[in-house]
């Protein structure tokens, strides 16, 4: 008979397409894993790996079986939680995902809010990038995520929290090209610093520029939008910020400048995503709760927190808003 802990093996190399990454993902021996791989051909009768020196690839069965096995590892873990969590709201394991131009400045409010109003939580964090988020959510590997909307994946669905303004960042230290460096020449992309690829926040910034490359110039590969603006305040170039990062990125004395766009403003929106069969959306909601009051004071630039031109840009694409 077939096992969830095949399946669950199975699902593994699949994703890791390697026997030994597999079995670390699964706390297991290569040896262990790779019997119960064999148990599994043997039962369906069929051969759903192809064993190679370095890598492992997978049969046409074999796609197919893993696909149909994610779908049961979900619904599984769906059963698991529809059992254990009826009783109250926020109790027992979460497992959250977070995307990591949001982990740094939303969390550090939230935790301490979800620990004091549900102290019977045990939540789980995992900060990564958009694609790898909403592949461990369809694996059953999250329970929710939360990201930049919109997500367009079939089986999850989204809630909205709040809109997380853009401001435009210039460098003002001396040895910087500020005539280069105008709101206009930014926004033509020539000049705008990023996160490296793969990073939702780099795709929405060159969409609201109408810009889609970034053409020949120096590329940095930025993973964290703190060094980001270390390189704006060396003038190396200027930004697109969040505003929720402002608190926490933005230093009394940082040599920048600040601008606000005129309305409709230029901003992302934020959401929970969660599997359709998943049967804990009272406990995402309650989650999206707290998360919405604390986004929505975040994502407003308070009075004397920060000086700001008074000037009000406006963007020189007709796309305010990411798609």
């Amino acid at each position: 008979m077939i096992t969830l802990k095949q399946l669950r093996y199975f699902a593994a190399v699949a994703r890791q397409r390697h026997f030994g990454r597999a079995a670390a993902e699964c706390h297991v021996s290569q040896p262990a894993l790779s019997l119960q791989i064999q148990e599994l051909e043997s039962f369906l009768g069929t051969q759903l790996v192809e064993r190679r020196r370095n890598a492992v690839a997978l049969t046409e069965a074999g796609r197919d079986i893993a696909e149909r096995a994610g779908r049961i590892l979900m619904e599984a873990q769906d059963l698991v939680d529809h059992a254990r969590h009826r009783p109250s709201v926020l109790t027992g394991r979460l497992e959250l995902g977070v995307i990591p131009s949001i982990a740094p400045y939303l969390l550090p409010a939230t935790l301490p809010r979800l620990q004091e109003n549900y102290p019977g939580l045990d939540i789980g964090l995992r900060e990564t990038q958009t694609a790898t988020l909403l592949g461990d959510l369809v694996d059953g590997r999250l329970d929710v995520a939360l990201l930049s909307l919109p997500v367009e994946r079939p089986g999850l669905e989204s809630l909205h929290l709040f809109d997380d303004a853009f401001i435009l960042v210039l460098p003002s230290a001396p040895g910087g090209d500020e005539a280069a460096l105008t709101p206009e020449a930014v926004l033509s992309g020539e000049s705008l610093l990023l996160l490296e690829e793969g990073h939702c926040l780099r795709d929405q910034a060159l969409s609201f520029c109408g810009a889609t490359s970034l053409g020949s110039r120096r590329q940095y590969g930025a993973s964290s939008l703190s060094t980001i603006m270390q390189m704006v305040a060396n003038g190396f170039g200027a930004t697109l910020l969040p505003a929720m990062a402002l608190p926490i990125e933005l230093r009394p004395d940082m040599p920048v400048r600040l601008f606000r766009f005129a309305a409709p403003e230029p901003s992302r929106s934020i959401g929970l995503v969660w599997r359709k069969s998943s049967a804990r959306k009272s406990d995402f909601h309650a989650l999206a709760r707290i998360l919405a009051e604390i986004g929505n004071a975040l994502a407003e630039p308070r009075e004397g927190s920060a000086p700001i031109e008074p000037e009000a840009l406006r963007m020189p694409s007709p796309q305010r808003r990411a798609s």
